[in-house]
């Protein structure tokens, strides 16, 4: 066996070889038939570069290897969806899963306990980072590998914000102070959008500071660190840090406890702007939860400038979007979120009569969506900008629903009026925004 010190965590494909690997892949079902054909080679490194060049052939933000009882599963996540490419037979995957261990510097003789490792996939100029997990499962070690492609990460005018929320954005970034919070769950685009605001601000005038767990993409001009409990390096301690530092930016890539928000809060209002994302369900839940991790409603509500709840919802596919009729149902749903829509955003934001016969997209599915229908991600959004009148307001120590309905007074539109918002224009579906947004 490849003695763990000659194997070097890299995966260099080369072009000729990339593009032979293009030339056979156009969608999962043909990766599938690819890997069964040429996989199952007694070449380790050729079938980890297979499987590897198809997956970021394909756009996949996810690897995952799942043994099961006779067979081990192999499914990527493509526009946030898993989807099955293939079965290995076990005897295969046993040095596919040795190999990538070594590649990640995980211990082989360790099959028991879950480990994280990462290396780098080199495409001809482009390095990808790949993050991976191993975890011990009942019918073997599953492994999941993280794609961090930075040719992804996209900018501000990327993300799907509608031009009047876009003004209200870039002007709070650009702010000398104050904190700005993106929430969601995992997998929403949280940190894809604070990455969008550095590089939207980076210039040589001004430092900025990142501390992480993990550094997912490595961004120039930017000084990034990663945390590190077992040394005593976490987010509290590493942000006391960062602020000795004369910063003029600092993202903090989560608050997760009392100290940490506390010492970010602190940061916010002695002339630091500070980026950073919470586990909230919508933008007005960032107030009570910070509440909640004991920070007081007089300290919290000076600090905040503004929180962005959001949510990743799929593109329609181009190539095979199709106009329908709505429904009455549909058309149900859709007057109830655009009627409840601020009277100023209505006269910004053009939409097209809701009557009978309004049209909205309908998925139909083609080789270049993988037959999903789908092609692609863009964001919903929810800006819970905190002016004078909410400041006050939060002094009060509101819940989350009169919080919610005292922003919605104020201009705020909801995700899933952003959502529907989008539907009118032929974004996406209305499908997708009801799955993936709370009414």
């Amino acid at each position: 066996m490849d003695n763990k010190n000659d194997i070097a965590k890299e995966v260099a494909i080369n072009q000729e070889k990339l593009q032979a690997i293009q030339a056979a892949i156009t969608d999962i079902k043909s990766f599938g038939q690819f890997l069964l054909s040429s996989g199952s080679s007694s070449d380790t490194s050729e079938a980890i570069e297979n499987i590897l060049g198809g997956s970021v052939a394909l756009f996949a933000s996810d690897i995952h290897f799942e043994p099961e009882k006779e067979q081990v599963r192999f499914r990527l996540r493509v526009d946030g969806v898993l989807n099955d490419v293939c079965f290995f037979d076990e005897k295969n995957y046993k040095p596919i899963l040795s190999r990538l261990k070594l590649l990640s510097g995980l211990k082989l003789n360790i099959t028991d306990k879950s480990q994280d490792g990462r290396f780098t996939i080199v495409l001809e100029k482009n390095k990808i980072e790949a993050r991976v997990s191993s975890l011990p499962s009942e019918y073997g070690e599953s492994i999941v590998i993280r794609v961090l492609d930075p040719k992804s990460l996209i900018t501000i005018d990327d993300l799907g914000i509608r031009p009047d929320m876009k003004e209200v954005f870039e002007r709070q970034i650009r702010q000398p102070n104050g904190m700005i919070i993106a929430t969601g769950p995992t997998g929403s685009g949280k940190t894809t959008t604070l990455y969008a605001i550095l590089k939207k601000i980076q210039s040589p005038e001004i430092k900025i500071i990142t501390i992480e767990d993990p550094i997912e993409y490595h961004l120039e001009g930017i000084e990034q660190s990663q945390v590190n409990p077992k040394k005593g390096y976490d987010f509290s301690s590493g942000l006391e840090a960062i602020v000795r530092q004369d910063p003029d930016v600092i993202l903090v890539g989560e608050i997760r406890d009392s100290q940490t928000a506390k010492i970010a809060l602190q940061a916010a209002l002695t002339g630091h702007l500070l980026l950073t994302t919470l586990h909230t369900n919508d933008a007005a839940g960032t107030i009570v939860r910070l509440m909640a991790l004991g920070e007081k409603p007089i300290n919290i509500a000076p600090a905040i400038k503004l929180a962005i709840g959001q949510r990743l919802v799929r593109k329609i596919c181009p190539k095979c979007k199709k106009l329908k009729t709505a429904s009455s149902k549909e058309l149900e749903v859709i007057k109830k979120e655009i009627n409840g829509l601020p009277e100023t955003l209505k006269e910004k934001v053009k939409l097209p009569a809701i009557t009978s016969e309004l049209k909205i997209p309908e998925i139909t599915g083609c080789d270049n969506c993988n037959a999903t229908g789908y092609k692609g991600r863009v964001g919903v959004f929810e800006f819970f900008l905190v002016d004078d009148e909410l400041e006050n307001f939060i002094a009060k120590s509101p819940n989350v629903a009169e919080l919610r309905a005292k922003a919605q007074s104020r201009g705020m539109a909801t995700m899933r009026q952003d959502g529907i918002i989008k539907v009118l224009q032929g974004i996406t579906t209305l499908e997708e925004i009801i799955k993936t947004t709370e009414d």
